[in-house]
């Protein structure tokens, strides 16, 4: 996450909730490395549930101080849209 994207919190969260384009709600940790906010635990599993791969892009849209809107687009600049997937109840997000 760019540190200029940070300066939008007054506190930047230990987690996210990342919610997509049907809806699904998945948990993150977030954490500092290298100077730089990253999404940490949680997010592998997103990515491999929602199959992004090398050259799709992904936009992160702020919805509260907590909540991030994820729209992905395949490498032909498609958005993608899945279902919610199967994936580990610790990382569910309740609304």
């Amino acid at each position: 996450m760019p540190l200029d994207f940070t300066k939008h919190f007054v506190a930047v969260p230990t987690e996210f909730k990342l919610k997509n384009n049907t809806g699904c709600s998945w948990k993150v940790t977030v954490k500092l490395m290298n100077g730089r906010v990253t999404l940490d635990q949680g997010w592998a599993t997103y990515a491999a549930v929602h199959q992004i791969k090398i050259g799709y892009m992904v936009t992160f849209k702020l919805l509260t101080p907590d909540t991030l809107k994820v729209i992905i687009f395949n490498d032909d600049g498609i958005e993608v849209v899945n279902k919610c997937g199967k994936h580990d109840e610790a990382f569910t997000a309740k609304d």
